[in-house]
């Protein structure tokens, strides 16, 4: 609208049922605008509470493991290291010495190689392993390019997977078998 002064510039405002709002106070002339301020204040508080909404906040996620632990233990620490992964969380992997077990890092390394083979490409190491005192430990980050093809991959298995167990079904010997003992 050009260069106006402030009470010609306030007259319009009013007249529109309007707030005259100062943009740009450092400009010279200073710039101003002409809005409903009560719903430009709503719509960016709506704004950032959706941001707010979106954002999500990486926790580090924490997994022991010991040098002498079973494979079911692993087996199901591992899974649990997955499930957090697969979540969108980091996880820390930490491999905890006791007594003489200190003089066979090499074991624990091996461990940590173990778990880093299981999870396979849905991890990243941010931290490669290292000991610090009594324990060695590691940190994992989901890699989102793997975790969606392999889920995709997944939902691929599964709908080929379904059709040939739907034509299997209607096939069954037992099936037959209970209409010649009925008759």
């Amino acid at each position: 609208m050009g260069i106006k002064p402030v009470p010609e510039a306030l007259r319009m405002a009013r007249s529109l049922d309007l707030d005259l709002v100062e943009v740009a106070p450092g400009a010279n002339p200073p710039v101003c605008r002409i809005m409903d301020y009560g719903k430009f204040r709503y719509e960016e508080a709506q704004k950032a509470k959706e941001s707010r909404r979106r954002s999500t906040q990486v926790t580090v996620k924490e997994v022991k493991f010991r040098p002498k632990i079973g494979k079911g233990d692993f087996d199901t620490k591992v899974r649990h290291l997955t499930s957090f992964l697969e979540d969108g969380h980091k996880v820390k992997v930490t491999l905890q010495f006791r007594g003489r077990e200190m003089a066979h890092p090499e074991l624990g390394a091996k461990i940590l190689d173990q778990v880093l083979e299981s999870v396979g490409p849905l991890a990243k190491v941010d931290n490669q392993a290292r000991m610090e005192g009594r324990s060695m430990s590691m940190v994992l980050s989901p890699d989102r390019k793997a975790h969606e093809a392999a889920r995709k991959a997944r939902q691929d298995s599964e709908v080929s997977g379904a059709e040939p167990l739907a034509e299997t079904s209607n096939d069954t010997p037992g099936g037959d078998n209970a209409q010649d003992e009925d008759q």
